[in-house]
């Protein structure tokens, strides 16, 4: 039986680290707030991957960002994937070559399908996650690309179908009426997925406590959850959260806590 994941997502934007609410961001801190309030040589014994997302509004920089997620990395020891204005085979190089073990494309999965083939052709399609925002319009989902900004028209069923044939590995579904309220995450949104998309499923947007997650991973079609609150799970939170999830009927991978022996030798 594959174990359920619970993953932790980093917002970045200009040099800062954000909360965001249905896609507005607020600043929370730099860096060195980060690595004062996650200290990741214990974080990474509760959760099992991190994701990195540069989300900038303005123009993007793969090459300072690929600093920052060096930075990160230096601690760090779970399973990296870093994204955000990935527009190049190169660009995707320069992420992997900073730490990163996998890439994150949104954009680009249904504005330039030639890159998504080629991210799975050179670095195969395990390293490629596909990061797909949906809200409502009306009583219907659409997906939106560019950071929110530009809805698609078709519905999402028909183009996620149509990118089954380059599928990236993982898909990344994230709810944009959710993201940031804290509420719980949106599982009637999973019935956009038809039976055919069998690429496993992050499902985002909502979590506010450990509860949430744990319902979401008991969905069927769930098969990892992300955070991207930094204030709900700061300190313990990550570590606590983890603990109630395990106590559940959710199958978790189990991680020996070998951070006070990785403290010493660091």
């Amino acid at each position: 039986m594959l174990k359920k994941r619970i993953i932790f997502t980093l917002l970045y934007s200009d040099g800062y680290f954000m909360l965001s609410r249905n896609f507005r961001l607020q600043r929370v801190g730099d860096l060195n707030w980060l690595k004062k309030n996650y200290d990741f040589s214990h974080i990474s014994f509760y959760i099992d991957e991190l994701i990195v997302l540069d989300v900038s509004r303005r123009e993007r920089s793969i090459s300072r960002f690929s600093k920052v997620l060096e930075s990160l990395t230096e601690r760090c020891f779970v399973p990296i994937a870093a994204g955000g204005g990935v527009r190049s085979i190169e660009d995707a190089n320069l992420l992997l070559r900073s730490g990163a073990d996998k890439v994150v494309i949104n954009s680009p999965l249904f504005k330039d399908r030639s890159l998504l083939k080629g991210l799975v052709k050179n670095f195969g399609r395990q390293c490629v996650i596909g990061s797909v925002d949906l809200k409502k319009v009306g009583d219907e989902y659409q997906i939106w690309i560019e950071s929110g900004a530009t809805c698609l028209t078709e519905p999402p069923p028909d183009l996620l179908e149509a990118m089954l044939e380059d599928a990236p590995g993982e898909i990344y579904l994230n709810s944009i009426d959710q993201d940031g309220t804290g509420q719980g995450f949106d599982l009637i949104m999973l019935d956009q997925l038809n039976d055919q998309i069998v690429s496993p499923i992050i499902l985002a947007g909502g979590a506010g406590n450990a509860k949430h997650l744990t319902e979401a991973l008991m969905h069927p079609r769930v098969d990892a959850v992300a955070t991207a609150n930094l204030l709900n799970f700061v300190g313990d939170g990550l570590m606590k959260a983890r603990k109630f999830v395990d106590s559940s009927e959710v199958a978790l991978a189990k991680w020996p806590d070998m951070s006070n022996y990785l403290n010493h030798l660091l």
